[in-house]
């Protein structure tokens, strides 16, 4: 019988040994999808949670990430043809003129840990650029971050460039970032708003639904 537990408890830990718990279980025969819909998503779901209630701080949110990222790529190649474990692409990034991205990249490893293919373009990407992201990576989601006032106005922009391209109606747009609100989103026509890093991984799971 396949331990998943073990190996989920270690994601949720961060611990160092989860790659070789992961080899073990597809030495022992456990399939890709098991170890990914058993232990991986799994422990990132228990790791959002702590993190919502304030039981994780961070740099444990981001040690945990990383622990689930490393596993995933050993169990990739593993995966059956044809076989998915993505529940869609997110093309996320910051807005131009804007140098922030530590939130931003909490978020994208966030939605990678829960099973979505991320496109992380950076800090500081144009309207010009998110759009040829969304429109090269057929992106489901399109995450914006902004940490200035000055900078925010670049969403709607961004938006209206969607609009232009004929791409707005086929990609969902959540935006984040401290000056950012829900008023706001409804303001611009964002599909989203998220507080926080944890709740963006919500948002985008209800946005794919």
């Amino acid at each position: 019988m396949a331990d998943f537990e073990t190996l989920k408890k270690m994601i949720i830990d961060g611990a160092d040994g989860a790659t070789a718990e992961t080899q073990k279980l597809i030495d022992g025969g456990a399939s890709a999808r098991d170890i990914l819909d058993q232990a991986l998503l799994p422990g990132m779901d228990v790791v959002g949670a702590e993190m919502k209630s304030g039981d994780k701080f961070i740099p444990e949110v981001l040690l945990s990430a990383r622990t689930m990222q490393a596993c995933l790529d050993l169990i990739k190649p593993h995966l059956a043809a044809g076989e998915t474990m993505s529940l869609g692409t997110v093309v996320i990034g910051t807005v131009e003129g804007d140098m922030h991205d530590i939130g931003k990249n909490l978020a994208a490893m966030l939605l990678s840990g829960a099973g979505f293919e991320v496109v992380n373009l950076g800090k500081g990407v144009t309207p010009a650029d998110f759009v040829a992201a969304v429109k090269e990576n057929k992106a489901h989601i399109l995450g914006m971050s902004g940490l200035l006032t000055t900078t925010i106005p670049k969403m709607p922009e961004t938006i209206a460039a969607l609009k232009a391209a004929g791409l707005r109606d086929s990609v969902k747009v959540i935006v984040g970032g401290a000056p950012v609100s829900v008023e706001w989103a409804n303001e611009i026509g964002a599909d989203a708003y998220a507080a926080n890093a944890s709740l963006g991984v919500e948002k985008c799971k209800e946005l794919v639904s």
